[in-house]
């Protein structure tokens, strides 16, 4: 038994520093963006040398896929948190919070950054268009899930549906990034509610409910 928790020591550690070397270069990315963010400034930031670092991510980019993997794996996690609501609408209410309105604001920044990147980057835009294929799919299947519950209405082309969440997603953090006095909290409640016309079934006199 000790040998094998000495065994797994190593690799829960190596786990954690992965993690704070990603948490360093999201706030060097988000603050200086990716082109101005330094190897070295990432070191300063997580706090060690650079062939330590290295070990890890041996460039920028395997930082940038770092980033994005753990994104994707964030979002598909938080995905079952709508299936195990008691609404669906409950549960998307609360996924979008989570997604849109609490996420810091370097997070959101970096968001942008990926985006403006993969614009330039062929290797990051391969990586980002996968990753949100990925998620695009596993929107639709969540989508579909709760049409066979009957929570929301079949008729309803469920891949679309998946693109429109996605575009208004994009789109409010694309906001919050360039404007600052732009108010999720104030915003979200609206497009919540066009999100609800779009999926509610319709009720005996035809509206949505």
């Amino acid at each position: 038994m000790a040998q094998a928790q000495l065994k797994t020591q190593p690799t829960q550690k190596q786990t954690d520093r992965r993690a704070e070397i990603l948490d360093a270069a999201e706030r060097c990315f988000a603050r200086a963006g990716f082109h101005r963010a330094s190897m070295q400034d990432i070191c300063g930031e997580a706090q060690m040398s650079p062939g330590n670092l290295y070990r890890y991510f041996p460039s920028k980019e395997a930082l940038i896929a770092g980033i994005c993997e753990r994104n994707r794996a964030d979002a598909v996690a938080s995905f079952a948190l709508v299936d195990e609501a008691k609404d669906f609408f409950e549960g998307l209410a609360g996924l979008a919070q989570r997604h849109l309105v609490d996420r810091s604001d370097a997070e959101v920044g970096l968001c942008a950054e990926i985006m403006s990147e993969s614009r330039r980057h062929p290797d990051i835009a391969k990586l980002n268009q996968a990753i949100e294929a990925d998620i695009k799919e596993r929107l639709a299947d969540m989508l579909q899930r709760a049409a066979d519950r009957g929570e929301i209405r079949k008729d309803v082309d469920l891949q679309s549906a998946a693109s429109v969440l996605m575009v208004l997603g994009d789109g409010m953090s694309w906001r919050r990034s360039v404007d600052p006095a732009f108010d999720t909290t104030k915003v979200l409640p609206l497009i919540l509610n066009m999100v609800h016309s779009l999926l509610a079934k319709p009720n005996a006199d035809g509206e949505t409910s």
